[in-house]
């Protein structure tokens, strides 16, 4: 497999893919397109984009009336059924964080308190 092993919360990720286009303000405050490639950002490089889109997708759910998501919920929820599979590529985690429902997320929640897990905070 082509990438890098990283490690994003503990689990070792191996990111594949070639450089992705992203959005940067030049000096005079105007956005411009560069690109970003995944195999030369760091560990907190990736995981502050990670916690990013966990703490945008939160404020999301929180706008709809549902006020006591975090960002670490998102990511619990997320990152459930990586246990099981393993790490996805790096545009598969960021596409389970913004495709997640809310359904999805209270169907996480209600099971693990049925099951007895107690959420981190």
């Amino acid at each position: 497999m082509d990438g890098e092993n990283n490690n994003v919360d503990g689990w070792t990720v191996q990111w594949h893919g070639k450089e992705r286009k992203g959005i940067n303000m030049n000096e005079s405050g105007e956005e411009k397109e560069s690109l970003i490639d995944p195999e030369q950002m760091n560990d907190d490089q990736m995981n502050e984009m990670i916690e990013q889109l966990c703490l945008s997708k939160a404020e999301e759910f929180r706008l709809i009336g549902y006020d006591q998501v975090s960002g670490a919920d998102v990511w619990e929820c997320v990152s459930d059924k990586y246990h099981k599979k393993g790490m996805p590529p790096l545009y598969e985690m960021v596409n389970d964080i913004l495709s997640l429902k809310v359904t999805q997320f209270m169907n996480f929640i209600t099971l693990n308190m049925y099951r007895g897990d107690t959420r981190k905070k």
